[in-house]
């Protein structure tokens, strides 16, 4: 049977990366999906390629800095399809970058609304819709900037990040007795439109590369299937972790 097979999946983020990636994961396994992301068209693309390989998603174009989007998909969910079992929450924004005493207000205030707060309006919703099924599964996407490792210029991502780490284990405990996991995903370099602002020069890659273990960067498609475990039934024991899917990226210092 399809590990996913009779659920039902939020995904933010999807319009690319790890996002896209996952949803298409997701649809093989059995999920029918509420995608999300602002790029509408690309959204709708997704969807019709997840129909045709036989799967059923719809999509809902939108930003997660609103509190009234985070509700407007768990309606979709439940609207369309019954119910909500899984959320990957996904999107995010590398924010404003540069030395920490050059950061505006402004910009420290929307990297944490893109990365944090939009993490906070999503459990408010998602984890109801779970508690009415007696089971589900939040995951949300942080990173190992911040949790493992220290990098200049990055001041609000390395804490809207890490303050993500802190909400997934209070939400863990909190709803832990009701049947409802809360982990957060902590990937590595990945060749995604977001890691190509970082290494957006061959050295520069060459550089993120050596960073790893593995020396090199991940694709979106050898992320998603930890999504995949954290998502499904194989991780029935696993709740408030920040999982490292890194390439050794934190452990490295060769």
């Amino acid at each position: 049977m399809a590990a996913l097979a009779d659920k039902v999946a939020i995904i933010t983020g999807a319009s690319s990366g790890i996002g896209y990636a996952t949803a298409k994961l997701f649809a093989r396994e059995g999920a029918r999906l509420v995608v999300a992301a602002r790029r509408r068209a690309e959204l709708e693309a997704l969807v019709a390629e997840i129909a045709a390989d036989g799967g059923e998603a719809v999509a809902v174009p939108g930003d997660v800095r609103h509190e009234v989007f985070a509700e407007e998909l768990v309606d979709t969910a439940v609207r369309r399809f019954g119910g909500l079992d899984i959320a990957f929450n996904n999107a995010g924004t590398l924010g404003a970058m540069g030395p920490t005493h050059e950061v505006s207000a402004e910009g420290w205030a929307e990297t944490l609304q893109t990365n944090l707060t939009s993490a906070f309006y999503a459990a408010k919703y998602q984890v109801p819709a779970m508690l009415a099924r007696d089971a589900g599964s939040l995951i949300f996407t942080s990173t190992f900037v911040g949790y493992t490792s220290g990098f200049p210029g990055l001041a609000a991502y390395a804490a809207s990040k890490a303050g993500l780490i802190g909400l997934v284990r209070a939400l863990a405990v909190e709803y832990g007795a009701h049947g409802v996991r809360v982990n957060a995903l902590l990937p590595g370099g990945v060749d995604t439109p977001m890691g190509r602002v970082v290494a957006h020069t061959p050295e520069l890659r060459a550089f993120v590369e050596g960073l790893h273990a593995l020396k090199r960067i991940a694709s979106p498609e050898e992320i998603a299937p930890s999504v995949l475990y954290l998502a499904s039934d194989a991780s029935r024991f696993t709740t408030g972790s920040a999982f490292l899917v890194d390439g050794g990226i934190s452990i490295n210092k060769t």
